[in-house]
């Protein structure tokens, strides 16, 4: 489980070369800083228009919706999808127990704070999504630099873990700080079936 969420933090795609293809253009104003005095997008913000398209891994298993445009790059049982500093990871692992809010905020968490540069637990709860509920763990942490200009920001990081019949699936979504991407991330986990 440390893998996923590591990964969810340090693949972030960060500004440089996926072994996916985008499927279209992402939106202009996806995850650019503000430009303009009449332009209030924060960086990492999701537009309210943008559209998502299912994902399904070639060994089955789940279907996931993912912004559309964002790079997609695969490694093992995990996939990611970026766009700039935002990233969806998706990874499933065989997990003979459902996680807990308890084991999430004990040896997870303990686990998380060694291995993730800027680790700051937040809140550990339960939510229900369309696939049943799962474990939400908050997180802040820093990014990788990114690959062009170095930058580094503060990282919001969402993970749920799913749980199935001996399959856990962790579903990690990371944008800048201060990004509001309340209502993308619903849609993002809210679409996570089991196939």
């Amino acid at each position: 489980m440390l893998a996923a969420a590591l990964f969810g933090v340090t693949a972030c795609g960060f500004g440089g070369s996926s072994a996916g293809t985008p499927k279209a253009a992402a939106p202009a104003s996806s995850a650019q800083p503000s430009s303009g005095a009449s332009d209030t997008t924060v960086a990492g913000d999701i537009p309210d228009n943008q559209v998502y398209v299912a994902f399904t891994p070639a060994a089955g298993g789940y279907v996931i919706k993912v912004p559309e445009g964002w790079s997609r790059t695969s490694a093992g049982s995990s996939v990611t999808f970026t766009d700039r500093f935002n990233s969806i990871r998706v990874e499933t692992q065989p997990a003979a127990k459902a996680p807990t809010n308890a084991t999430a905020a004990g040896t997870e968490a303990a686990s998380l704070r060694s291995a993730v540069p800027g680790f700051s637990l937040g809140d550990v709860s339960t939510v229900h999504r369309s696939a049943g509920d799962a474990v939400l763990v908050k997180y802040r942490a820093t990014s990788p630099p990114e690959q062009v200009t170095g930058k580094t920001v503060q990282l919001s990081t969402e993970r749920y873990e799913f749980w199935r019949g001996g399959v856990e699936a962790i579903v990690t979504l990371s944008a800048p700080a201060g990004a509001d991407n309340v209502d993308p991330w619903k849609t993002v986990t809210d679409s996570f079936g089991w196939r």
